[in-house]
């Protein structure tokens, strides 16, 4: 990414501490997406699904944050070096980090599939404006779509097909 930059690679540690605070710093956001995460993550893992979508339904609808990420997804879809950092943020901090912190078999896939569900989130709600997912509540869409998500942190239940 510095050198994409043009930058020596030493000064992203010495300014902003990693690439995510370079990445944070970035979108200007008056959250910090690691941050929320680890928060996201703390607690009872039964209630994981909710705390999840909570924490990217109030991200997304933020007055500050909200439209900086929706500007991130216009610049991901434009620049491809934009485009390798949020991939490469998502693979690395999101999905590693719920795959550790679900555990067990499958759980990189399983992290996955819990970051595609909320990634459609995004797209039919806040991309989109999709109805019935936009006009619904936040507290309605996370009770609507936690079973999904839980299912996909769960993984299936029945043998892989051949």
């Amino acid at each position: 990414m510095a050198a994409d930059a043009g930058v020596d690679a030493s000064l992203i540690s010495y300014y902003f501490g990693s690439k995510q605070g370079l990445f944070s710093a970035v979108m200007r956001l008056t959250l910090s997406p690691p941050q929320v995460l680890t928060s996201a993550l703390a607690g009872d893992p039964a209630r994981l699904p909710e705390r999840l979508l909570a924490a990217l339904t109030a991200a997304w609808e933020d007055p500050d944050s909200g439209p900086a990420l929706r500007a991130l997804v216009v610049m991901a879809l434009e620049e491809p070096a934009v485009l390798r950092a949020v991939v490469e943020f998502f693979e690395q901090e999101v999905i590693a980090r719920l795959a550790e912190q679900i555990g067990g078999r499958r759980a990189t896939a399983r992290a996955g599939a819990a970051v595609s569900t909320l990634a459609g989130v995004v797209f039919t709600r806040y991309v989109l404006r999709l109805q019935p997912s936009a006009g619904m509540s936040r507290e309605q869409l996370i009770h609507d779509l936690a079973p999904a998500l839980r299912a996909s942190l769960a993984g299936p239940t029945s043998p892989r097909p051949r």
